[in-house]
């Protein structure tokens, strides 16, 4: 079995560019004991893949340049040499970034009957789902009735972050770059407000939408989206710090926040988090969402790009708007 494949052959600076990366053909080896054959059939591409570009120490392993990167991949078991996979599971692994793998099943997740399509699994019912989830519901602790901004709410993350908001009974707020994708979540995902983060004071609009003050900011932006929202917190809020992608592509030190001495006065909780340290409320997770996604009381959308050699611009994409909910590259 033939495997084509991404490779990083230059570490970015600023935005990354396609000359950054390189696909190479290789030959994979039948699998060994313990092992199986895996044919991908959809891959990710997630912000946090940028940072693992950089050579520095950080939460996860960086990427070595000139070996195959890896991410999120949901595929299909070709062969097996593992008593506890059959040939046809559809199966979750780390072994993205390539068309076909053959390694052991350590780390690698049986999906049983996927209840909704394979690329599901790596955004709305896999990691960005999942992180919205325990973001807002564990780190956020949300309450009836409360009231929630979320930047970057038109990706993966936020826009699940705000639906479920409305599940839960609260105001969601959004916002998103340019007045199509501010309506999104309006029109389609049941935001009570949408803004474009183009257009005017960010302070001014979430006032405008929140007179009486933020509950919770679900931040993935950082920068001047988490600045405005220190403006409108209301006392005892709670900011889930998930990212800050105004930031990852930066060639100098970014300022933080002029403003971080309210939380001070108003005595606001923020908490950084990462999703792998939560893998205890999977269960309820895979539960909820499940039902929440099929009942159709939250709804996702994709951005597809096809085949392996568009991983690089789809990756690239997430730092120029290129996406509307999740991005996907699907191999068949």
């Amino acid at each position: 079995m033939k495997s084509r494949e991404v490779r990083l052959v230059s570490r970015p600076v600023g935005l990354p560019k396609p000359e950054d990366f390189t696909v190479v053909e290789i030959d994979l080896p039948d699998p060994g004991e313990g092992e199986i054959a895996v044919k991908n059939v959809s891959l990710t591409v997630d912000p946090y893949m940028r940072g693992r570009m950089v050579d520095r120490k950080s939460y996860v392993a960086g990427f070595e340049l000139s070996e195959t990167l890896t991410g999120g991949a949901i595929g299909r078991v070709e062969a097996s040499n593992d008593s506890n996979f059959s040939v046809g599971d559809y199966v979750e692994s780390s072994w993205g970034w390539r068309e076909a793998w053959v390694n052991s099943t350590r780390g690698v997740r049986k999906l049983g009957e996927l209840k909704a399509p394979a690329s599901a699994y790596l955004g709305i019912l896999g990691m960005p789902g999942m992180t919205a989830y325990v973001g807002l519901l564990d780190v956020g602790q949300l309450k009836e009735g409360e009231t929630v901004f979320v930047s970057g709410a038109a990706g993966a993350v936020g826009s699940a972050v705000g639906q479920i908001a409305k599940i839960k009974n609260c105001t969601a707020i959004g916002s998103a770059g340019g007045p199509e994708k501010a309506q999104h979540l309006v029109d389609d995902l049941g935001f009570d407000h949408g803004i474009d983060y183009r257009e005017g004071n960010l302070t001014q609009q979430l006032m405008q939408c929140a007179p009486q003050g933020l509950d919770v900011y679900f931040d993935n932006v950082g920068g001047d989206h988490l600045e405005a929202a220190l403006n409108c917190m209301r006392p005892n809020g709670r900011l889930p710090l998930c990212g800050a992608i105004s930031q990852y592509n930066a060639t100098e030190p970014v300022p933080g926040p002029r403003n971080l001495a309210i939380a001070i006065g108003s005595q606001l909780t923020l908490k950084g988090f990462i999703v792998s340290n939560y893998n205890h409320l999977r269960d309820d997770f895979m539960r909820d969402m499940t039902d929440w996604v099929l009942s159709g009381q939250l709804k996702y959308r994709e951005t597809i790009f096809e085949g392996i050699d568009n991983m690089p611009d789809a990756f690239i994409g997430l730092f120029t708007g290129a996406n509307t909910g999740k991005m996907i590259v699907n191999l068949e």
